[in-house]
């Protein structure tokens, strides 16, 4: 894999009536992109905010960080489907560019970070995706682990005997998923879907012949709630793993 530079990250997070965890996510993602300031600096950052048909306090979070901080940028929509909406804030980044790179950043030294507003990432997880894109990667595909707060101790148990915590996994979590943005443009980006948007980019990846980095040292912490947003999701996994 040859190497190259990111000028630009965006981080890209969808949410639908998150008001009890998306405080905390985005307070992780405004973390990381310090951490990329001081560890990378001239690297550029900003948090896209997607806030599908929300009727809770989402809104109301998400602009108090927009006012403090010029980096988070609240995008609202109306489509009740987590792959438009992480789709349409994918584009918005590419839009703001010129779609596939202005303003002396190509597509392919643009890097797309994803997670979901029930999530919260590590201090390092820009920086660390950052390296492996300077190493060559066209996407990286994190691991992700149920928060033990909240989680019954017997599906978490059961969750864990199911998932290695290993570098080179197998898994796809839209939580955890970073691409180059010229990948995903030739990918034809994420579909328009409610569910299994995250795997069907991968597959297209794949196809392609993009070069793909499965690794744990991104680890993102998510819900473990069984009861989620997005049908046939994560918490939809869980249910049925809670099952006898």
């Amino acid at each position: 894999m040859g190497a190259t530079r990111i000028d630009k990250v965006a981080v890209v997070i969808p949410a639908h009536n998150e008001e009890q965890a998306l405080e905390r996510a985005l307070t992780s993602a405004g973390t990381a992109a310090d951490r990329l300031a001081v560890d990378s600096p001239g690297t550029e950052a900003e948090v896209v905010i997607v806030l599908d048909a929300c009727t809770d306090r989402s809104l109301e979070i998400a602009a108090g960080f927009a006012a403090r901080d010029l980096r988070f940028r609240v995008l609202p929509v109306g489509f009740h489907s987590v792959g438009k909406s992480r789709r349409a804030g994918c584009g918005a980044v590419l839009e703001s560019l010129g779609g596939s790179g202005a303003a002396g950043i190509p597509a392919r030294r643009l890097w797309l970070a994803n997670t979901d507003a029930d999530s919260q990432v590590p201090e390092d997880w820009l920086l660390r995706q950052l390296e492996l894109a300077a190493a060559g990667a066209d996407l990286v595909l994190g691991s992700v682990e149920p928060d033990a707060h909240g989680t019954h101790h017997e599906l978490l148990a059961r969750w864990h005997a199911r998932h290695a915590l290993a570098e080179d996994h197998p898994h796809v979590h839209g939580a955890n998923l970073g691409v180059r943005a010229s990948a995903y443009l030739a990918a034809g980006g994420f579909p328009g879907i409610d569910r299994d948007e995250d795997r069907i980019l991968v597959e297209r990846l794949r196809a392609g012949g993009a070069a793909i980095v499965s690794t744990d040292t991104t680890r993102v912490l998510t819900s473990g709630r069984t009861s989620g947003r997005a049908p046939g999701g994560f918490a939809a996994y869980l249910l049925a793993l809670a099952q006898p």
